[in-house]
């Protein structure tokens, strides 16, 4: 009893909306999806379908996909798609965060439900085809990394845009050859890129004089410190800024700016590391942190040219 008392005091606190979506990840947290499945009925009978419950219901199929319950992890998806394209009737997709995080969200479940089913050409015909009907929305990103995260290793890296930088000029791609290049997406706001920093600087020292190429791609996003909205020159400022103070130790690292860059490399996760061998093959997409120790022979076997 008491539980639901607290429960329903942080509805009121913060609003229903933004405490259902942190009740329920608290739920997914504890592996208790059977709790959250609770919030949302109880929530959605006293609210409706929102936006907000949307996202939180697709946490809950992410949080099934976590624990490898496949088919309960697709209901969800499948169920918060059909929800949010039916809001959707009545509204643009990015008049909404809540509703934009949702139905990316449960397009990402249901393509890697499908690709553990060993149908990964399946999984991405249908990325592909979302990708299609998204392409103009903030969800594009998000969609791309699932078809690098299947398709991406092994390809030829994709082109990056390169006419605005922050640093040293970043060398166009042509001059990757004979080099093993290090690609770490990261954005301004975001605390585990400042944590990637270490590794990343201990890989430049021990392996930069035998041909590892680090670049750091970034880009705007409409806000600087604590959200508030900037013009794009006040941003460029800002993100120079933390480039000093956070990432020093990575000064001389050439840090292209491009949206575009985000979009083609699918970098809706931050940081988001891609490592590139001496032919230009991508042979590592990793969203998310990823330690030195992980990273260190990866790099090591390609600068020997022992991969194949």
């Amino acid at each position: 009893m008491a539980t639901r008392v607290i429960g329903w005091l942080l509805l009121v606190a913060l609003g229903a909306g933004a405490a259902i979506i942190q009740e329920v990840r608290a739920a997914i947290a504890r592996n208790d999806l059977q709790a959250a499945s609770k919030l949302i009925a109880e929530y959605r009978a006293a609210q409706g379908v929102t936006p907000e419950m949307l996202e939180a219901l697709s946490w809950l199929a992410r949080g099934a996909l976590a624990a490898k319950r496949y088919a309960e992890a697709d209901e969800h998806a499948a169920e918060t798609r059909r929800l949010a394209l039916e809001m959707l009737k009545g509204r643009k997709l990015d008049d909404e965060r809540h509703l934009a995080v949702a139905l990316g969200a449960a397009i990402e479940v249901h393509a890697q439900v499908v690709a553990t089913q060993s149908e990964r050409g399946e999984a991405l015909r249908f990325l592909e085809q979302e990708l299609a009907a998204w392409r103009n929305t903030s969800i594009r990103t998000r969609i791309q990394k699932n078809i690098n995260l299947l398709s991406l290793a092994g390809k030829p890296a994709p082109r990056l845009e390169l006419d605005a930088w922050l640093g040293p000029k970043p060398p166009a791609q042509a001059e990757w050859k004979e080099r093993v290049v290090l690609l770490f997406f990261w954005a301004h706001w975001c605390p585990d890129c400042k944590a990637q920093v270490p590794a990343l600087a201990r890989l430049q020292a021990e392996y930069g004089s035998r041909g590892l190429l680090l670049i750091a791609p970034t880009q705007r996003y409409g806000y600087v410190a604590r959200g508030k909205e900037a013009a794009p020159d006040e941003e460029r400022a800002y993100i120079e800024q933390v480039r000093r103070e956070a990432y020093g130790a990575l000064r001389d690292v050439p840090v292209p700016l491009s949206e575009e860059n985000f979009k083609t490399y699918g970098a809706s996760t931050t940081p988001t590391l891609v490592l590139v061998d001496r032919q230009g093959l991508v042979r590592l997409y990793h969203p998310g942190e990823i330690s030195y120790e992980e990273l260190a022979p990866k790099v090591a076997e390609l600068l020997s040219g022992t991969t194949h």
